[in-house]
């Protein structure tokens, strides 16, 4: 059986924050002071309050959730009530990131229905057109908060702080020339709208996979431990959703479909 490179992680400021705030929880934790550990929760879930905002809208958008039922804040809400309980459960200030990300995860997937991986879209991707793709665009992209709304009713959208980086797609060393080439010749924010698209189509699984790899910058054996399952099958669903967006860059962007 071919052996399966596990990809690693990479350290950002934000995770340092969130790890810097582990002693004071703690000690926040044994006082019983819920009100100033929720404060001091507050400042360091911007990162996990935007990875849940974009799971609920994906289960939105795709009829995974009963509309009208939930709120994200009912779902934020929990997430402070779960972190105080069971905040003995984080053994140091390096599992408090990854622990408040498997914490959403386990809130959010007691409610969202599982769906099934859109294979018509993926089968057809090398035959799409530039008409094809403009128009599922159109009916589909998504704001800066990552909510999934019809393009529109956007006024303004900026992806500039979005992370998705081309190097986190492109999986081999030879393919570098391709990714310059598609850095030279698209906005960044095109890209950025094309890999929403595609990763809309992805099941939720890889989806939300994909975004913990390269929005949130856990390695591997992190995101196996928030979504509990095979460090090998979070390998295999990060490497097959680069795949397909490898694959849907090039045929959109690098090759002659009209």
């Amino acid at each position: 059986m071919e052996k399966i490179k596990i990809d690693s992680g990479q350290e950002l400021p934000f995770q340092e924050r969130v790890a810097e705030a582990f002693s004071e929880l703690r000690q926040l934790k044994q006082q019983g002071d819920t009100h100033a550990f929720g404060n001091h929760l507050i400042a360091i879930l911007p990162e996990v309050r935007s990875y849940m905002t974009k799971r609920f809208n994906t289960a939105l958008g795709k009829g995974m959730l009963p509309k009208g039922k939930y709120k994200i804040d009912d779902f934020i809400d929990q997430l402070f009530l779960e972190a105080f309980e069971h905040f003995d459960e984080v053994t140091n200030k390096w599992d408090l990131n990854p622990w408040l990300f498997k914490k959403a995860d386990m809130l959010l997937d007691e409610v969202i229905e599982e769906e099934e991986f859109d294979e018509v879209f993926f089968e057809n991707i090398d035959t799409y057109s530039q008409l094809e793709w403009k128009s599922m665009e159109e009916k589909f992209s998504t704001d800066g908060d990552g909510d999934y709304v019809m393009l529109e009713e956007l006024d303004d959208i900026s992806y500039h702080g979005r992370d998705y980086l081309l190097k986190n797609i492109f999986l081999d060393e030879d393919k570098k020339d391709l990714m310059a080439k598609l850095d030279r010749q698209q906005e960044r924010d095109t890209i950025a709208k094309h890999i929403d698209l595609v990763l809309y189509h992805m099941s939720e699984q890889m989806q939300s996979i994909y975004q913990l790899y390269a929005e949130q910058r856990f390695g591997v054996r992190e995101i196996a431990r928030i979504k509990n399952i095979a460090v090998e099958e979070v390998q295999q669903l990060l490497n097959k959703a680069k795949e397909h967006l490898e694959s849907s860059l090039y045929y959109r962007f690098l090759t002659d479909n009209v």
